[in-house]
């Protein structure tokens, strides 16, 4: 995607210029002049060059602008002429994408900062919501995805006692026990995973106050204390630096290596796994990455559902855990 909103911006004006039938067709100056006038900014010849690059062959942007040059007029056009960026569809994922995020705010439309904009979010719903069954009923797309967020009636509830450094009492239920636990949890984060929200914080019934995990639709109810805590120096980029998905142990981080096949190679490398990965190796035999991870039930679970596209060269351990998982697998269709 675009480094920043000033090259979405330049994008369109380019596109616009493109499009202008009442003009001639641009130079590069031309272009230059406009999208500089466009931006009230100074926009340099190297960087519009950039972006007529980027809108023709970016696969990240997707736009395969077909902007073609004729050398003796030294002017820009589209091969197409029907063709432009805004005509570009949104693809399923960002669909999706948007269908979640606007989700997460309609969680958090008890908030102060999210009422301002409260209107301008329900009209993109709503717009979302129509085109969405339209789309639908023409059997052209079909999205999977929760109503609702189990937990998410105590988000406002939980954000408010992160801001104001209140404890909180909950009744928390997990699958390994026939009963609720009572935690009284000094909170500090809310963090999304796979449509669960979660909240990091310290349980004052731990030993050594440690900072535990705890899935909001486990949690039964919540009552606030009236109790304070003293701000702690909570940093969740750091927590979960080297972490895939939400379990954060306290070992250090290890170097895992993966081999991947060679077409399995092509999706690791377009989408990355964790932002640590490495490229290797890249041929026709493997496309093998490093990673700097710790070690958690996410990590697994996400490389058994690679099946037989991936192999794990590094640590050992890890390797002989996906090995014995594979085995007991076996076992089940014999």
């Amino acid at each position: 995607m675009p480094k920043n909103k000033d090259a979405v911006s330049r994008y369109r004006w380019i596109d616009e210029r493109l499009r202008n039938k009442r003009l001639p067709k641009p130079t590069l100056e031309n272009l230059i002049e406009y999208v500089s006038d466009k931006m009230d900014a100074v926009i340099s010849t190297r960087t519009i060059q950039k972006d007529i690059q980027d809108m023709r062959q970016d696969p990240e942007l997707n736009y395969m602008a077909p902007i073609v040059y004729d050398r003796s007029s030294r002017t820009y056009r589209y091969a197409d002429d029907s063709f432009s960026i805004s005509n570009i569809p949104i693809e399923e994922a960002d669909l999706q994408g948007l269908e979640i995020a606007i989700g997460i705010l309609e969680q958090f439309r008890s908030l102060p900062v999210v009422q301002q904009f409260e209107d301008a979010i329900l009209k993109i719903a709503a717009s979302l919501k129509m085109n969405r069954e339209a789309l639908q009923h023409k059997g052209l797309i079909k999205f999977t995805r929760t109503t609702q967020y189990k937990g998410a009636q105590f988000i406002p509830d939980i954000v408010d006692a992160i801001k104001n450094l209140e404890v909180i009492r909950i009744a928390y239920q997990s699958f390994d026990r026939n009963e609720p636990k009572e935690h009284w949890v000094e909170p500090y984060h809310l963090r999304e995973y796979q449509h669960r929200f979660y909240l990091i914080g310290k349980s004052q019934q731990t030993r050594g106050g440690a900072v535990i995990t705890f899935a909001l639709d486990r949690v039964v109810n919540l009552w606030p204390t009236m109790k304070h805590f003293d701000e702690k120096n909570f940093d969740d980029a750091s927590y979960f630096q080297h972490a895939i998905g939400i379990t954060v142990h306290d070992g250090e981080p290890e170097k895992v290596v993966l081999s991947f096949s060679p077409r399995q190679g092509k999706y690791i490398k377009s989408q990355p796994i964790h932002s640590s990965q490495q490229v290797l190796a890249d041929n026709s035999k493997e496309c093998r990455i490093a990673l700097q991870v710790v070690i958690n039930p996410e990590l697994t679970m996400l490389l058994l559902s690679y099946g037989a596209q991936v192999k794990v060269l590094e640590p050992q351990h890890l390797a002989d855990k996906l090995a014995s998982e594979a085995k007991e697998m076996i076992k089940l269709y014999k």
